[in-house]
Formats: C-alpha cells, structure tokens, sequence
C-alpha cells in the first residue's frame, strides 16, 4: 500500500504532545541549494553571497546532521553547451569561494547527482568535489561514489542517484540495490538520496509507473524508493520536481519524494509553489527505522533568499496546506489518507563533534 506520510508537524512552532523517547539521530534534510551562478552574469546574489542563508543558518544547523542536494556545480572554469545565443543559458556555476557559506551553514552531507553538476564538464565537477572535501561536506552523486560521515559512534553513509548513467542512475534499479547492499554491509546507517520526477506545477503528485519530463525517463520512483529500501537504505530523500511532494512511511523507513527549491538564487521560476519548500527533520532511532519528525516551512523571497515561513501567511498556499492536499493519494477512483500519526514534540540538542 503507497502510504502518504503527511502528519508530521508543519509549523515552525510545533504544539507538545508528549514526551517521546529522544531519538538516536536528528538529521535535518533540505531540497535544491544553488547559491548563484555566473554564468550568465548578473546572478550572483548581493555581499558575494555573505548573508543569502543567514535568515535559515540557525536551522540548519540545529541537527546532529544536515543534508542537502547542491544544484549546480561549485567551481570557477570551464564552458557549457547548454547554453545558446541570445543568453538562453539555464546552466549553473557556483564560485568556489561559496563552499565557505555551505559549511558555515551547517551543511554535512550534499548530492551531487542531478542534471546540473556537470553543466561545466568534467573538470568542473572534479572541481566541485574538491570545494566539497575542503569545506568537510561528504558527497556522492558519479556512478560508484558513496559519501561517509561518523556520527554519534556510527558510520553513516550517503548514496545519492540521479536519472543518468553518468551518475548512480535511478533507472538502474538492480545496479542501484547492489550498491546500497555493499553500502549496508560497512555501515551503520545507509541514507539515499535521488533526483527524479517530472518538474514543475504541474509535478505535485507522485505517479505510478516511470515519469516522463522532457521526452527523458525521470524514474518509476515508486519502485526505485522501495527497492533501495529493500535492500537496506534507511531513510530516502527526493529533490528534483522543484515542488513540494508527498512522504512515505515503507517498512519503517521515511520516503520524501521532493522537498522543493530550497535556496535557489537568481535563475529559478519561483511563482506559486515553486517558492515553497521545507526543512525536513528526521528522527531515527539507533537501528535507522523511522522514529518520527517535523516539517519546518520555508519559502524564498524576491530573487531567491530562503527565509522561516510561519503557515497562514497565505491560507490555502502553506505547506500546510500542500502536505494536506499531497497526503491524498487518489487510487482506483476514491480518496484515501493514510496518517503516520502525530510527532509533535521540539527536540534541542548541540551538533556533535565530527
């Protein structure tokens, strides 16, 4: 049964239900980040970028750890062939200088695997992978690379996928559970992240069967979240749609299918829902199974500056609102629900030391 998870807290304050047993881990879990580009010039955001994340530092970095997928590469040379006369260049370049801001950020683990990281080639990406190592960001996304990161005594480790054979593919599901086995076999907690689905307003829903965007195959994600499940993943995060879209609890294991545009400056349409986004906060127990959560709303503001957004701002256009609606899953012809249950309670802790 394809159980939307839905009834995790949707405010920034969460009402107390209760005193739940602390968790072992509290991952925090963030969509697309693409702090700038320069190509083409003129977006790159003001200060170089000093203050683009202040307003959403302080929570990012209240989590033993946090994630999120880079949507662009970090790195200064090399040319794109996306990018045609007349300026119509939707290809992202990120100077170097600005891995600083993803560190100071709190940011632990990163994807690399989506249809950006190579707009600028190979070097560029190489590129971006050292910006990554310097700054102690852990990373995966090219075929066969798997992130590690120790935390609280455990080995955690981040296997990311995109829809392409030049990175762990989506579309690769036997390939895919083969990874994230041998993955399982040395880690303690295994954590996949994917970019896939269709994208844009229209991309809200999660379909049966693969996703078409494009005339590409986005990925039958239904199959692929659950067979990296099986064979071993412990959490599963979804970036890509730039939307918001519905959660899963499968096996004792949270699915977030897409956790939208999260800090996405200077070239992204960022009307409707295309501007909202949240702050995904995991809490897993010390054998990885699913032990609750929270959703901190969040929603970017004029050119791309990420910012707390407190529900009711808008009613109807909240991520309350959108998870209520998302957490309807229509199959056969009738409506159904399907509730995780309430998890309500704030948790503090300090960030461990790494």
């Amino acid at each position: 049964m394809f159980a939307l998870a839905l009834a995790l807290v949707l405010s920034a304050d969460p009402v107390d239900a209760g005193t739940p047993p602390l968790p072992f881990l509290r991952l925090r879990a963030v969509g697309d980040v693409m702090l700038g580009t320069t190509v083409p010039e003129g977006h790159l955001p003001p200060d170089d970028g000093a203050h683009l994340l202040d307003a959403v530092i302080p929570l990012l970095q209240d989590a033993d750890l946090t994630f999120a997928n880079m949507e662009g590469p970090l790195c200064d040379t090399g040319t794109s062939n996306k990018c045609r006369k007349g300026g119509n260049c939707f290809a992202f370049r990120t100077p170097t200088a600005y891995g600083k801001y993803v560190e100071a950020a709190g940011i632990d683990l990163a994807s690399t695997a989506n249809n950006h990281a190579a707009d600028f080639g190979e070097a560029c990406r190489r590129q971006t992978e050292r910006t990554l190592d310097e700054h102690h960001v852990a990373w995966s996304g090219p075929v066969g690379t798997v992130g590690h990161v120790t935390v609280k005594g455990k080995t955690l480790s981040l296997v990311a996928f995109h829809t392409s054979s030049m990175t762990n593919d989506v579309n690769d599901l036997a390939a895919a559970q083969k990874l994230v086995r041998e993955v399982a076999k040395t880690s303690d907690l295994v954590v996949v992240s994917f970019h896939g689905g269709a994208e844009g307003t229209n991309a809200t829903h999660v379909k049966d069967g693969a996703e078409k965007f494009l005339g590409e195959n986005r990925g039958d994600l239904k199959v692929f979240t659950h067979g990296v499940i099986d064979a071993g993943a412990h959490l599963v995060l979804g970036h890509g749609p730039h939307v918001l879209r519905a959660m899963e609890v499968y096996q004792g294991h949270l699915i977030a299918y897409s956790l939208g545009n999260f800090a996405t400056y200077g070239r992204f349409d960022l009307s409707g829902p295309l501007s909202i986004a949240v702050m995904l906060e995991v809490w897993l127990d010390d054998q990885g199974r699913f032990a609750g959560g929270k959703l901190l709303p969040t929603k970017q503001q004029g050119r791309g500056r990420a910012q707390p957004r407190r529900e009711g701002a808008r009613r109807g256009h909240g991520a309350r609102a959108v998870g209520r609606r998302l957490s309807e899953d229509r199959r056969e012809g009738r409506r159904r629900r399907h509730p995780v249950g309430p998890v309500r309670r704030r948790l503090t802790s300090r960030r461990p030391t790494r």
